[in-house]
């Protein structure tokens, strides 16, 4: 039998199902954020506390924790890596989806985000791991990449 490799990763000589991820990262502003990912993005919240919110992001754990030292117009720091022509934000998050989920997506968010980092594309366009792709940032810095891919499972890790 033969396992698709994103439902099954061979680890440490077992087999396991690929599970979400949780991530955490740092806002200036809880209300702002919970606008940003919640209103706009359209991810639904889970438990949440005074200084942090945990969202359902595309099945993922993403929580978001108030760091008061930014203030109210801080920005979380990163860095640009030159990348096919772009300037690719590091770091930077995200999540891979199917290719059709990714272009409403890609226009869910064209109606709130005024400044793409990178704007919605095609990337490797005709070749093996064609994919869509788009970077934006959220009002506290944190850099989000979204990717599409007609066949996930043939052409995330292909060369």
């Amino acid at each position: 039998m033969v396992l698709p490799p994103l439902l099954f990763l061979l680890n440490m000589g077992r087999i396991m199902k690929l599970t979400p991820f949780h991530l955490a990262v740092q806002v200036r502003d809880i209300d702002e954020a919970r606008d940003f990912y919640g209103s706009k993005m359209g991810l639904a919240e889970g438990r949440s506390a005074k200084d942090w919110i945990d969202f359902n992001m595309f099945g993922h754990q993403f929580v978001v924790h108030l760091n008061a030292q930014l203030g109210k117009t801080g920005k979380i720091s990163n860095i640009s890596n030159a990348v096919d022509g772009h300037g690719v934000p590091v770091p930077h998050f995200g999540v891979v989806m199917n290719f059709d989920d990714w272009e409403v997506f890609a226009q869910k968010v064209s109606r709130f985000i005024d400044d793409f980092v990178i704007e919605p594309h095609i990337r490797f366009k005709d070749e093996a791991g064609e994919q869509g792709t788009m970077f934006f940032s959220d009002p506290s810095g944190n850099a989000l990449e979204f990717k599409g891919f007609r066949n996930i499972e043939l052409e995330l890790f292909a060369k």
